[in-house]
């Protein structure tokens, strides 16, 4: 799965240009590496780092997600990292 569809459905992004930005902008870190590009495969036990307003946020993959839907399924999908 694309990196920025990715966010979109786990609803760190409000929306996936806005996700695509912060990909090509070089704000997203895939297992250490700085993400260029939007399409960006992403598999299960990768590391994401991503800026969320003043902090940053580190989460492991869990399992892939297959929409978009409430919240409580999203947080099903990954787990953060201290």
């Amino acid at each position: 799965m694309r990196i920025d569809k990715l966010l979109f459905f786990l609803r760190f992004a409000k929306s996936r240009t806005l996700a695509q930005y912060w990909a090509e902008a070089g704000h997203i870190r895939v297992n250490g590496r700085r993400v260029e590009k939007a399409s960006l495969s992403i598999s299960t036990g990768d590391v994401i780092t991503l800026p969320i307003g003043e902090a940053f946020v580190m989460f492991k993959l869990i399992s892939i997600p297959t929409r978009r839907g409430p919240a409580n399924e999203a947080k099903l999908c990954y787990q953060l990292m201290d």
